[in-house]
């Protein structure tokens, strides 16, 4: 293993730690919409090899080897940098939601509309952490279908997801999410305020 694949793998261990704890903290959460259908089954499960298992085969298997290629050194360095972003992020988007976190399309009971910290600027912190850790990925592993295709996988998922997503808050908020998505970009902060 390089110093980058380590790397990666701590990262990787603090990725999936963060998601069971946020996770664990809503399982109680009573479920009143959820949407969870064939299309958004679909996406989940194309993420799945990009995400978790071609990673670790890459890691502790040569079974991937016949897709590896050589990066200089400064591509993993940003590919560390991506990372730290990443879980930096990722943890702000979870902490800010609390009980609000939802892996799939769901609405909770009593589920509120969270416009505060990273979500005073940005509507899907979380997925911008993805786009960044999937980058870090490509960057850190130097595999192809190790590195690359989570990025992807997950560019499939955020692009048919986000809109189903923003509709599911329409219906449920009205006005007040249309508000939001006025006043704020979907990964990165509006540089200029709609006028009110």
């Amino acid at each position: 293993m390089t110093p980058s694949n380590f790397a990666f793998l701590a990262g990787f261990i603090i990725f999936v730690g963060l998601r069971g704890v946020y996770k664990q903290r809503t399982m109680r959460n009573e479920v009143t919409v959820r949407r969870m259908d064939r299309i958004e089954l679909a996406l989940l499960i194309t993420l799945m090899p990009g995400a978790f298992l071609l990673p670790l085969l890459y890691l502790f298997t040569p079974w991937l080897s016949f897709a590896d290629y050589r990066l200089p050194l400064f591509g993993s360095i940003v590919g560390v940098v991506l990372m730290a972003a990443a879980l930096g992020l990722f943890w702000r988007s979870h902490a800010d939601l609390g009980r609000n976190f939802s892996q799939t399309l769901e609405m909770r009971k009593g589920h509120d509309l969270i416009m505060h910290g990273v979500y005073r600027s940005i509507r899907h912190p979380m997925y911008a952490s993805l786009w960044l850790w999937f980058l870090a990925q490509g960057l850190m592993l130097h595999n192809w279908l190790a590195g690359w295709y989570g990025l992807a996988a997950f560019g499939l998922i955020y692009f048919v997801r986000v809109p189903r997503e923003e509709q599911m808050m329409t219906e449920f908020f009205g006005s007040k999410y249309l508000d939001y998505m006025r006043r704020t970009g979907r990964l990165f902060p509006k540089t200029r305020r709609p006028a009110d």
